[in-house]
């Protein structure tokens, strides 16, 4: 009789044991699924974002294989010139950040 209420503590026990793990316990099964999914997602919808950035930068860089693509974009951008060539900027009033007194 001893040794029939002794395995049933051990099963009771071992029973309390996993549903604490599965259910209440922070790091449970169930939490921590959600928390990984969650961040699955975000990996994911990072990595399409990447993938269109790369696909972008493909682009570019097929673009600027010629000099006169790169030349346009270097002064368009960073306002580089020729030697002996004079550049101004022209910045209308609404680009301009102008403080309020």
């Amino acid at each position: 009789m001893n040794l029939n209420k002794l395995k049933n503590i051990y099963i009771i026990i071992s029973a309390i044991f996993i549903l604490w793990m599965l259910f209440l316990d922070a790091n449970s099964w169930f939490s921590t699924h959600g928390e990984l999914n969650r961040q699955i997602e975000l990996l994911e919808k990072q990595k399409e974002n990447l993938q269109l950035e790369i696909t972008k930068d493909r682009e570019n860089i097929k673009k600027f294989s010629s000099m006169e693509e790169l030349e346009k974009f270097a002064r368009e951008r960073y306002f580089m010139k020729k030697e002996n060539e004079e550049i101004y900027i022209i910045e209308y009033a609404d680009s301009l950040k102008i403080k309020n007194e």
